[in-house]
């Protein structure tokens, strides 16, 4: 599969990979070069920063996943059920994409303020999906009252957590640790203790 990889695509690759192993500042556009197999003047050719090649790297995982999470949340499902979906498709696509993710979380704070402002953007709107769907659950007593905004950064941090310790051989899939978060969620957000969501499948 790698064989069908743009220059590119392999560059934003090895990059995530490198960036989460080593850390954006441990790692030298030196070093990206020579895991790619490419020239340091190929890569400044498709990047002209490590920079810019983060915040590519960020900006292309958001936005993959926003619209995907907006789909759940724009459905016609009860509010449980929409948000219980929402969570388990953020963890499987964070397990999924791990190496994006982790720069996402970790290294997203090395952005110079040229590409800081856009990753902002990004994270808040990407938020401010959860936290619709939550003060919705609150409007219709369907979840506990509560602070919405500290609820959901205390939710997708533990959702995020995943891209440490997932482990590919360990005894769970990415769908069965996606669903038993989210069922965990659903559960301390509902004000009925009977938020099975067997009921709604």
């Amino acid at each position: 599969m790698t064989g069908d990889l743009t220059t590119r695509e392999r560059i934003r690759r090895e990059a995530a990979a490198l960036f989460r192993n080593k850390g954006f500042n441990g790692t030298s556009m030196a070093d990206l070069a020579a895991e790619v197999g490419i020239s340091k003047s190929s890569l400044y050719h498709h990047f002209p920063s490590k920079q810019a090649l983060l915040s590519e790297i960020i900006e292309l995982t958001v936005n993959r996943v926003t619209p995907l999470v907006q789909d759940v949340a724009n459905s016609d499902l009860p509010i449980a059920e929409r948000l219980r979906r929402a969570i388990a498709l953020h963890t499987v696509e964070a397990i999924h994409d791990r190496d994006a993710v982790a720069c996402f979380i970790e290294e997203g704070r090395y952005l110079s303020p040229d590409f800081m402002a856009n990753h902002i953007t990004n994270r808040d709107r990407y938020e401010l999906i959860f936290r619709e769907m939550f003060d919705e659950g609150i409007a219709s007593g369907d979840f506990v009252d509560q602070d919405a905004g500290v609820a959901v950064k205390a939710i997708l941090g533990m959702c995020n957590s995943v891209v440490r310790w997932y482990q590919p051989s360990g005894v769970y899939t990415p769908d069965e640790i996606a669903a038993e978060i989210a069922d965990f969620v659903v559960r301390g957000a509902s004000t009925s203790p009977a938020a099975d969501h067997d009921e709604e499948a």
